[in-house]
Protein backbone atom coordinates (compact mmCIF):
# COMPACT_ATOMS: atom_id res chain seq x y z
CA UNK A 1 0.00 0.00 0.00
CA UNK A 2 3.22 2.36 0.83
CA UNK A 3 3.82 2.88 -3.04
CA UNK A 4 0.33 3.83 -4.23
CA UNK A 5 0.36 6.59 -1.64
CA UNK A 6 3.42 7.58 -2.87
CA UNK A 7 1.89 8.72 -6.02
CA UNK A 8 -1.10 9.78 -4.94
CA UNK A 9 -0.18 13.69 -5.02
CA UNK A 10 1.34 13.27 -8.00
CA UNK A 11 -1.61 11.34 -9.31
CA UNK A 12 -3.70 14.86 -8.37
CA UNK A 13 -0.92 17.09 -9.57
CA UNK A 14 -1.34 15.56 -12.91
CA UNK A 15 -5.73 15.18 -12.87
CA UNK A 16 -6.12 19.31 -11.70
CA UNK A 17 -4.68 21.83 -14.12
CA UNK A 18 -3.25 24.79 -12.32
CA UNK A 19 -4.61 28.13 -12.24
CA UNK A 20 -4.20 29.61 -15.59
CA UNK A 21 -5.26 26.68 -17.38
CA UNK A 22 -8.36 26.77 -15.05
CA UNK A 23 -9.14 29.97 -16.15
CA UNK A 24 -9.23 29.34 -19.27
CA UNK A 25 -11.52 26.36 -19.05
CA UNK A 26 -13.82 28.81 -17.07
CA UNK A 27 -13.70 30.95 -20.01
CA UNK A 28 -14.45 28.33 -22.38
CA UNK A 29 -17.14 26.91 -20.97
CA UNK A 30 -18.66 30.30 -20.26
CA UNK A 31 -18.76 31.11 -24.29
CA UNK A 32 -21.16 28.44 -24.58
CA UNK A 33 -24.53 30.09 -25.52
CA UNK A 34 -27.33 28.37 -23.22
CA UNK A 35 -29.78 29.53 -25.76
CA UNK A 36 -29.15 28.10 -28.57
CA UNK A 37 -29.02 24.33 -29.62
CA UNK A 38 -25.28 24.02 -30.44
CA UNK A 39 -23.71 22.29 -26.97
CA UNK A 40 -20.49 21.05 -27.39
CA UNK A 41 -20.68 16.85 -26.66
CA UNK A 42 -22.16 16.15 -23.20
CA UNK A 43 -18.71 13.98 -22.71
CA UNK A 44 -16.75 17.19 -23.04
CA UNK A 45 -18.73 19.20 -21.01
CA UNK A 46 -18.47 16.35 -17.86
CA UNK A 47 -15.38 16.57 -18.29
CA UNK A 48 -14.99 19.89 -17.77
CA UNK A 49 -16.85 19.71 -15.24
CA UNK A 50 -15.25 17.17 -12.87
CA UNK A 51 -12.14 19.32 -13.77
CA UNK A 52 -13.96 22.45 -12.16
CA UNK A 53 -15.30 20.02 -8.94
CA UNK A 54 -11.95 18.87 -8.28
CA UNK A 55 -10.22 22.44 -8.86
CA UNK A 56 -13.46 24.13 -7.02
CA UNK A 57 -12.63 21.38 -3.80
CA UNK A 58 -8.75 22.27 -3.26
CA UNK A 59 -10.19 26.33 -3.79
CA UNK A 60 -13.12 25.94 -1.27
CA UNK A 61 -10.40 24.11 1.15
CA UNK A 62 -7.77 26.78 0.87
CA UNK A 63 -10.66 29.49 1.19
CA UNK A 64 -12.07 27.61 4.44
CA UNK A 65 -8.49 27.51 6.41
CA UNK A 66 -8.21 31.39 5.35
CA UNK A 67 -11.17 32.13 7.08
CA UNK A 68 -10.91 30.29 10.11
CA UNK A 69 -8.36 33.17 10.43
CA UNK A 70 -10.40 36.20 10.46
CA UNK A 71 -12.68 37.45 12.48
CA UNK A 72 -16.07 36.11 13.16
CA UNK A 73 -17.34 39.88 12.69
CA UNK A 74 -15.67 40.53 9.72
CA UNK A 75 -17.36 41.37 6.36
CA UNK A 76 -15.08 40.20 3.87
CA UNK A 77 -15.14 36.78 6.08
CA UNK A 78 -18.97 36.71 6.37
CA UNK A 79 -18.95 37.29 2.33
CA UNK A 80 -16.71 34.31 1.90
CA UNK A 81 -18.66 31.85 4.29
CA UNK A 82 -21.60 32.19 1.80
CA UNK A 83 -19.70 31.80 -1.16
CA UNK A 84 -17.71 28.73 0.94
CA UNK A 85 -21.59 27.35 1.75
CA UNK A 86 -22.51 27.98 -2.09
CA UNK A 87 -19.39 25.61 -2.98
CA UNK A 88 -20.67 23.06 -0.53
CA UNK A 89 -23.29 22.54 -2.12
CA UNK A 90 -23.05 22.31 -5.46
CA UNK A 91 -19.49 20.59 -5.22
CA UNK A 92 -21.18 17.80 -3.65
CA UNK A 93 -24.22 17.64 -6.16
CA UNK A 94 -23.57 13.70 -8.06
CA UNK A 95 -22.06 14.08 -11.16
CA UNK A 96 -24.14 13.55 -14.27
CA UNK A 97 -24.22 10.17 -16.26
CA UNK A 98 -22.70 9.72 -19.35
CA UNK A 99 -26.22 9.47 -20.71
CA UNK A 100 -27.00 13.05 -20.38
CA UNK A 101 -28.18 15.43 -22.34
CA UNK A 102 -25.80 17.85 -24.23
CA UNK A 103 -27.84 21.05 -22.88
CA UNK A 104 -27.49 19.79 -19.25
CA UNK A 105 -24.12 18.52 -19.03
CA UNK A 106 -23.20 22.16 -20.53
CA UNK A 107 -25.27 24.00 -18.09
CA UNK A 108 -23.54 21.49 -15.55
CA UNK A 109 -19.75 23.02 -16.59
CA UNK A 110 -21.37 26.25 -16.49
CA UNK A 111 -22.71 26.50 -13.69
CA UNK A 112 -18.81 24.94 -11.84
CA UNK A 113 -17.15 27.76 -14.23
CA UNK A 114 -18.81 30.21 -12.75
CA UNK A 115 -18.64 29.05 -9.00
CA UNK A 116 -14.68 28.52 -9.97
CA UNK A 117 -15.03 32.36 -10.75
CA UNK A 118 -16.50 32.94 -7.26
CA UNK A 119 -13.99 31.11 -4.92
CA UNK A 120 -11.40 32.61 -6.64
CA UNK A 121 -12.91 35.87 -6.60
CA UNK A 122 -13.73 34.95 -2.15
CA UNK A 123 -9.53 33.90 -1.73
CA UNK A 124 -8.75 36.98 -3.46
CA UNK A 125 -10.49 39.78 -1.14
CA UNK A 126 -9.94 37.52 2.24
CA UNK A 127 -5.82 37.49 0.77
CA UNK A 128 -6.68 41.25 0.44
CA UNK A 129 -8.25 41.70 4.05
CA UNK A 130 -5.50 40.18 5.51
CA UNK A 131 -2.98 42.00 4.22
CA UNK A 132 -5.05 45.29 4.72
CA UNK A 133 -7.27 44.94 8.03
CA UNK A 134 -9.91 47.22 7.76
CA UNK A 135 -9.23 49.70 11.02
CA UNK A 136 -11.82 49.20 13.77
CA UNK A 137 -13.86 52.03 14.61
CA UNK A 138 -11.50 53.11 17.32
CA UNK A 139 -8.45 53.02 15.06
CA UNK A 140 -10.28 54.84 12.29
CA UNK A 141 -11.07 57.65 14.52
CA UNK A 142 -8.09 57.79 16.78
CA UNK A 143 -10.11 57.41 19.92
CA UNK A 144 -7.58 57.79 22.98
CA UNK A 145 -7.18 54.52 25.05
CA UNK A 146 -9.85 55.06 27.55
CA UNK A 147 -9.69 51.69 29.41
CA UNK A 148 -6.09 51.24 30.53
CA UNK A 149 -5.17 52.23 33.68
CA UNK A 150 -3.00 56.24 33.07
CA UNK A 151 0.37 54.00 34.02
CA UNK A 152 -0.79 51.81 31.11
CA UNK A 153 -1.38 55.08 28.86
CA UNK A 154 1.75 56.43 29.47
CA UNK A 155 3.66 53.24 28.81
CA UNK A 156 1.76 53.26 25.51
CA UNK A 157 2.68 56.68 24.64
CA UNK A 158 6.49 56.26 25.29
CA UNK A 159 6.76 52.62 22.89
CA UNK A 160 4.42 53.93 20.03
CA UNK A 161 5.90 55.04 17.28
Amino acid sequence: MAPLEAHEPAILESAVPDKIEILALVGRALSWDPASADFPPADEALELARVFTAYGRIVANDLSVAIAGMPSDSPDGRRAQTTLSEASRRLGLMPLGPTVAPRMAAQRAQNLARLVQALNRAVGHIGEAQVHPVPTSDEHQGAAPTAQAPSAQRSATRHSP
